[in-house]
């Protein structure tokens, strides 16, 4: 097909129709002209934390918190008791006099602010609980060197003053903590199971209680260099940022118990039959599923270590981890297998009603790990735990709580999605309360891709822009930007998910291409991992890996809600006096958002010719014209002729000759 030769023609306020196609072009306007969308976009100042291209500087810090939990689950009062100690590194150049850990659990109260933001039946409402979150010790111990055996316990742990403000505490320290200095605490703590079912709770299901635990344990808020302590409340629908380290955890259960763990079990004979060791280990060798607990041993007593009316204690820890959850149940059903060629362990946990679909979820897990692995970068968990229980969908470090029982896509879908969450925010822990595109936005685009992989033929509705389109066109949009707790419930799933998801799809496969967006996505990645990037992290790297300034793009996707309207106006076809034909092409951005342009562009003789604009067209006006030299002569054009666009008017994207 020949080439289409264009030459573009500023449409001056003056210009005819029939205006000469060498008519000069006035030149643009600076590019720090602050009317135009394709202003320098504003950022904070780069500094040696946060480099000027997007990667953490020569004197990036993070602070860590390593945690020592010893905890009960009391399956008679539905309550967990614990004790931690957590050791708190203060890496930042500030000298701390207190600190600020998370008490969510006090979210589950009906005087908690949550409550009363959100209506109580809904997926973030608190439905009533009257729970909360006990202390009966919040201390700092001290060496014993010097103690006499009747000072011993005062010196071992001395309390400190603290002051609770709904979902966060204060603890002022005994000392202040110098930059490089390390502080302890010990905490003893419970909260009971109620109606508490945000992220979390319990379920009577088959006989049996199935207890999903999460967001249990007093926790360090995030101290950054962005705006200190972080420390804004759980309300129920912002999600959450937290601090890496190291977790040593002990879970006391009855000896009846199968328990699920973010970490690696340090005492699996201990709690596990020879069976089932057997089985593990067949399964860290298998590409198929092989079942450790089946349906048919779940009421079998044999199926559990003796004594069968004991306790009996799991051992987890893990690394380089952000959080950790757990699920308990006595009736589950366990099954593995291996992922990424056995660095992985791939399980699921479901009661026995729901084994007709979740007996594929091992392997929906292996496709998701293996898939983003592929994507990106390595998993680098030793195991991948997917637990059926009463939330219904929702993430952690290793494990995953999902709920859908009764359709196998639906399993795929959620089970994919969570465990996407392991790149976001798992690896790159960005802040999800203040962010929330920053991992459901990022994840949502992976999603994509992956459903397209598993269903090419069945709706995707992750990155869907038609779901997209309706919001913009609602008069209700929210900016992307907007943080979790300001966004109304009703469109959350299209600020922080859907639309970031549908950018991303339109930047990575329209506007840079795969090959170049993956590239500089992987480098995100490999920069921001372990770390706390901030959005002008992303949008630097981003532009620093792809060799451009796409600040019209981050502006007026991700900060406002400007939308997008490309028409076709008209086509003027001339002669000039030396016989050569030109169909002038008039374009208009009619909507305020800008963006490349595509036509299809269809001549007298029946060709038709794909032409693509760059998005600088629209750098000094927002009228362009095309001009396409003859001897044809255009007949029809249409604008996005793959709806590739988020083009929120089609009516106006096609001309056609009258002739």
């Amino acid at each position: 097909m020949r080439r289409v030769l264009l030459t573009a023609v500023l449409l001056a306020a003056a210009l005819g129709t029939t205006a000469p196609a060498q008519q000069a072009v006035r030149v643009p306007p600076p590019l720090t002209d602050a009317a135009s969308p394709f202003h320098h976009l504003e950022l904070p100042a780069a500094s040696a934390v946060r480099g000027g291209s997007g990667a953490p500087g020569p004197a990036y810090w993070q602070q860590r918190a390593d945690y020592v939990i010893r905890a009960t689950l009391d399956t008679v009062t539905n309550r967990v008791s614990g004790e931690e100690r957590i050791t708190y590194t203060n890496n930042s150049p500030d000298t701390l006099r207190y600190v600020w850990l998370q008490l969510e659990q006090n979210l589950f109260t009906s005087t908690s602010r949550g409550s009363r933001v959100f209506d109580q039946g809904s997926r973030w409402g608190t439905r009533g609980a009257e729970g909360g979150v006990t202390l009966t010790r919040v201390a700092e111990p001290r060496p014993a060197r010097a103690a006499t055996a009747r000072t011993a316990r005062a010196i071992i742990s001395d309390s400190l003053h603290y002051t609770v403000n709904g979902t966060v505490m204060r603890v002022d320290l005994a000392r202040p903590l110098a930059p490089r200095g390390v502080a302890v605490l010990d905490i003893a703590w419970s909260f009971p199971f109620g109606s508490n079912a945000n992220r979390m709770g319990m379920e009577r299901v088959d006989g049996g209680t199935i207890y999903e635990v999460a967001q249990w344990y007093p926790r360090m808020a995030v101290y950054d260099d962005v705006r200190g302590w972080n420390t804004d409340q759980y309300l129920g629908q912002g999600e959450f940022y937290l601090e890496y380290g190291r977790f040593d955890v002990s879970l006391t259960v009855p000896a009846s118990m199968l328990v699920a763990a973010t970490g690696t079990l340090e005492n699996p004979t201990a709690v596990l039959t020879p069976l089932q060791l057997t089985r593990l280990r067949q399964a860290r060798l298998s590409d198929t599923t092989v079942v450790i607990r089946g349906r048919n041993e779940v009421e079998d007593s044999a199926s559990r270590p003796h004594p069968a009316g004991g306790l009996l204690t799991w051992h987890f820890t893990a690394d380089s981890v952000r959080d950790f959850a757990w699920a308990a149940a006595r009736h589950f059903i366990w099954d593995a297998a291996r992922v990424n060629e056995g660095r992985t362990l791939a399980m699921s946990f479901y009661p026995p009603s729901a084994d007709s679909v979740w007996r594929n979820a091992t392997q929906f897990a292996r496709a998701a790990i293996e898939n983003y692995s592929r994507m990106w970068v390595p998993y680098p968990y030793p195991v991948a735990i997917n637990v059926n229980g009463i939330e219904g969908g929702m993430e952690y470090p290793m494990i995953v709580f999902c709920h859908a029982r009764s359709d196998g896509p639906a399993l795929y879908s959620v089970t994919d999605h969570e465990f996407g969450h392991a790149w976001f925010p798992m690896m790159v822990g960005s802040n999800e309360r203040l962010y929330p595109w920053m991992d459901e936005g990022f994840n949502t685009f992976q999603n994509y891709y992956a459903w397209k992989l598993r269903y090419p033929g069945l709706p995707n509705r992750r990155g869907n822009a038609a779901a997209y389109l309706t919001m913009a066109l609602s008069g209700q949009e929210q900016p992307i930007m907007t943080p979790a707790d300001r966004t109304n419930p009703q469109l959350l799933g299209q600020v922080a998910y859907n639309k970031p998801g549908v950018g991303l799809i339109l930047l990575r496969d329209q506007i840079v291409g795969p090959e170049r967006f993956d590239a500089a996505f992987r480098e995100y990645i490999r920069r921001w991992s372990w770390k706390h990037p901030t959005p002008a992290d992303f949008f630097r790297t981003m532009n620093d890996a792809l060799g451009e300034d796409l600040s019209w793009f981050w502006r007026a996707w991700f900060y406002t809600t400007e939308t997008l309207d490309q028409a076709v106006e008209s086509v003027v076809t001339s002669t000039d006096s030396a016989g050569h034909v030109t169909s002038r092409i008039f374009l208009r951005n009619v909507g305020p958002m800008v963006m490349p342009v595509v036509l299809d562009v269809t001549f007298d003789d029946g060709g038709v010719e794909r032409l693509r604009l760059p998005v600088e067209i629209w750098s000094w006006s927002d009228r362009y014209v095309a001009a396409v030299p003859g001897p044809r002569r255009v007949t029809a054009v249409v604008v996005d002729p793959e709806n590739a666009f988020p083009d929120v008017d089609r009516g106006n994207n096609r001309w056609q000759s009258r002739r």
